[in-house]
């Protein structure tokens, strides 16, 4: 009777594993989609973030832009007023695998789109001014990680409305 003792054992597991990784074929590296301009948005149908309680901000997003790239970037225009009732939007993708959420354009003051020079992904739940990427993810947007279906993505965030489907973040 053979005896093989944990060590020996150990190392061929650990070897096998090694040869069957060398023989997995490589992965393609994640490149990012071309986006185009911002799209037109309107204020009118947003659908409403539920936000934590100490954020002042009222968010929402225009449904009409939302969209899920061969990339699986979530892009969409976030429409937010403040408590003063200013409001501000920007066009913004979330890259669910990784949590990570890029600003690509915002409207400045004239109601006009300003683009982002080189913008960066940065972590969704960072040191940013508002924690509004975080709750599209987490609402909807993002399943496990995993950015799903435009229809599958809009449902999920009508689903968790606070008020009715029909109700306006701007009336």
């Amino acid at each position: 009777m053979i005896h093989i003792n944990r060590l020996t054992c150990c190392g061929l597991l650990l070897w096998a594993a090694a040869a069957a990784a060398q023989q997995a074929p490589a992965q393609p590296d994640w490149v990012e989609e071309t986006t185009s301009t911002p799209p037109a948005y309107s204020k009118d149908a947003l659908i409403p973030i539920d936000m934590p309680p100490h954020v002042s901000l009222q968010v929402g997003i225009d449904p009409v832009t939302l969209s899920v790239g061969k990339d699986g970037v979530v892009r969409y225009v976030v429409v937010m007023r403040n408590a003063s009732g200013s409001t501000t939007a920007a066009f913004e993708g979330i890259r669910c695998t990784t949590d990570e959420v890029k600003t690509y354009a915002r409207v400045n003051a004239a109601d006009q789109w300003v683009t982002i020079k080189n913008p960066e992904w940065k972590p969704i739940n960072g040191t940013m001014p508002s924690k509004h990427a975080f709750s599209i993810a987490r609402q909807g947007a993002c399943d496990t990680h995993l950015s799903s279906t435009r229809e599958a993505t809009l449902k999920a965030l009508k689903q968790r409305q606070k008020a009715g489907p029909q109700t306006t973040l701007y009336q």
